[in-house]
């Protein structure tokens, strides 16, 4: 299967993660603070291209830091609040950022690989068909969430044996979106 295969339109909802998607993670910590928010090269212009595809793009994201008082949630809206208007600037568009500040211990189904924050997206966004939706991301749990509600999965990153599973794999979000841009 190919992108093609897809028929990817503007009834389409793209989901993000975050961190190693949009902006730089950070080994061993979090991005705690707008200092601290790096963009992955290409992802804004990524961004801009896939907002002409796409009717929504919104991103999902865990936040334990606010969870383990590393951080609070003004903190958090900051960069949120940056990372928006940074891609508005650019003429692109997040249409909503939603995130699940739990510890992973706790097992909150806000929590990826829980679903709680897709049907949230859903829930304010009602259009949205999960038949219809792509979730793009770097992690296990992103790939596992999309799996309870049969989004379709691009995996971002070299190493695509950490989760097989994934429909389609790029080492970043810009390749995904020249792709998809590519064959509209």
């Amino acid at each position: 299967m190919n992108l093609n295969d897809l028929h990817i339109d503007n009834t389409w909802t793209l989901f993000l993660d975050r961190d190693g998607v949009i902006n730089k993670k950070i080994d061993g910590d979090y991005v705690r603070n707008l200092k601290m928010f790096e963009w992955i090269d290409g992802s804004k212009e990524a961004i801009v291209l896939l907002s002409k595809i796409f009717r929504e793009i919104i991103v999902v994201t865990n936040q334990q830091g606010v969870g383990k008082n590393l951080m609070n949630l003004d903190d958090l809206e900051k960069i949120h609040s940056f990372m928006i208007s940074e891609i508005e600037t650019e003429g692109g568009r997040i249409d909503a950022v939603y995130f699940s500040p739990h510890l992973a211990n706790e097992n909150n189904p806000m929590r990826k690989p829980g679903v709680g924050m897709l049907l949230k997206a859903k829930e304010e966004f009602p259009a949205i068909d999960f038949k219809k939706s792509i979730m793009v991301g770097d992690s296990v749990s992103d790939m596992e969430m999309a799996d309870k509600l049969q989004l379709q999965k691009i995996w971002i990153g070299e190493n695509k044996k950490l989760y097989i599973g994934s429909s389609f794999n790029y080492s970043d979000l810009l390749k995904f979106a020249e792709t998809l841009d590519r064959n509209h």
